[in-house]
């Protein structure tokens, strides 16, 4: 049997992880943390959602997906309580997740980048 990993095209590739930097930082009694890092989630990370909801930004499945794929841990609690603008930047990253290289070649155009 071969192996198919090299029959993989470089263009499926998509960044694993995305860096966060909150504009209201999530205030802790051991320090406050100001910076997320978020990792691209594996298949069972994903039980009891939707793909579909995540790659359209759904803030019920974004929620309930974060705890789980963030760096440094956060709760429950911590992300229902993050700021609207962080949230958006959040949901913004984790339909990166889900997006091809075309598909990403192709917003950036239609963005002018």
């Amino acid at each position: 049997m071969s192996d198919t990993t090299d029959a993989m095209p470089a263009a499926a590739a998509t960044p694993t992880t995305a860096l966060i930097t909150l504009s209201e930082p999530i205030a802790r009694t051991g320090g406050d943390v100001a910076v997320l890092t978020l990792r691209k989630p594996r298949a069972g990370e994903l039980r009891g959602l939707k793909v579909p909801d995540l790659a359209t930004g759904d803030v019920d499945a974004i929620l309930r997906v974060l705890p789980r794929i963030a760096t440094p841990f956060i709760t429950d609690a911590e992300a229902a309580n993050l700021a609207a603008d962080d949230l958006a930047q959040i949901a913004g990253n984790m339909i990166g997740f889900f997006m091809s290289q075309a598909e990403k070649a192709q917003m950036a155009a239609m963005m002018g980048n």
